[in-house]
């Protein structure tokens, strides 16, 4: 069976839950959240379908760049909408659910390069499961520091537009960002432990610049926990801190997968 079936069904799906979210904004109506969520929560089920068609090979699980960003991307959407239910975190899907329709439908399009996981190492694989459930949390932080921003800048310069109205309070908004880091920060310290615990390689040459970018970026989160809890560290502060570490933790995953399955063949 072709991953793209299912795919496609689970992109229009995503498609479906955008559109109708940006309708309620333009037309100025009151989001039904249950429909919003309910449509995610479908989407989830052909999305994960398509990644077992992908992921799974003869020769072990195959985690090439397209297909690991379309795994990283159902994981988003499914914290997100689990955390739905009990916080206000349902304006994230205003930029998760493109993400996750482009990740699908590269992932099911493109001959993705794969990463094989070997049979009999059960320690590769709880690392990488590890730094996969990391990097998906530490994604919906960074998703959350952008709109954070966005209504700092608006609530400042007392232009609020129509979505930013439909946000929860500021201080609401910082709480939740905290707590994405936190989540996502002892998600990465195992992630890096594993590493150093199964793997004899973490710092060869070819992935000694991925484990230093990682350790950087557990760094930065780490100073922004601290300047949280004993500074009170908030607002630019936190936006700041939070969007330096994505980037770093992004560079050492994704940039390390792009370089060394697209440019370097060449």
């Amino acid at each position: 069976m072709t991953a793209l079936i299912p795919s496609l069904l689970a992109a229009a799906l995503y498609l479906s839950g955008l559109l109708y979210h940006i309708h309620c904004l333009r037309n100025r109506q009151p989001v039904r959240v249950d429909l919003l969520r309910g449509l995610g929560l479908i989407a989830l089920l052909p999305h994960a379908a398509s990644l077992y068609l992908q992921l799974l090979t003869a020769h072990g699980l195959a985690l090439g760049f397209f297909n690991a960003a379309s795994l990283i991307a159902w994981l988003v959407i499914a914290v997100t909408l689990v955390s739905s239910m009990r916080a206000p975190v349902t304006t994230l899907l205003l930029g998760l659910y493109p993400m996750a329709l482009v990740t699908v439908l590269l992932a099911s399009l493109q001959s993705d390069q794969a990463t094989t996981l070997i049979a009999g190492q059960p320690g590769l694989l709880v690392h990488i499961l590890l730094s996969i459930l990391a990097y998906g949390i530490l994604t919906i932080a960074a998703f959350q520091a952008v709109l954070l921003a966005v209504q700092n800048y608006q609530l400042k310069h007392k232009h609020p537009t129509r979505l930013i109205r439909t946000f929860p309070p500021l201080q609401t908004m910082e709480r939740l960002l905290f707590q994405f880091l936190l989540c996502g920060v002892l998600l990465l310290t195992l992630a890096l432990i594993s590493g150093f615990v199964f793997l004899d390689s973490m710092l060869a040459q070819e992935v000694a610049h991925k484990t230093l970018l990682s350790c950087l970026a557990w760094v930065v989160f780490s100073i922004l926990l601290w300047g949280r809890h004993f500074r009170g560290w908030r607002g630019s502060n936190a936006i700041r801190w939070t969007l330096a570490g994505f980037l770093l933790l992004m560079l050492a995953y994704f940039g390390s997968k792009l370089v060394r399955e697209f440019l370097l063949p060449f």
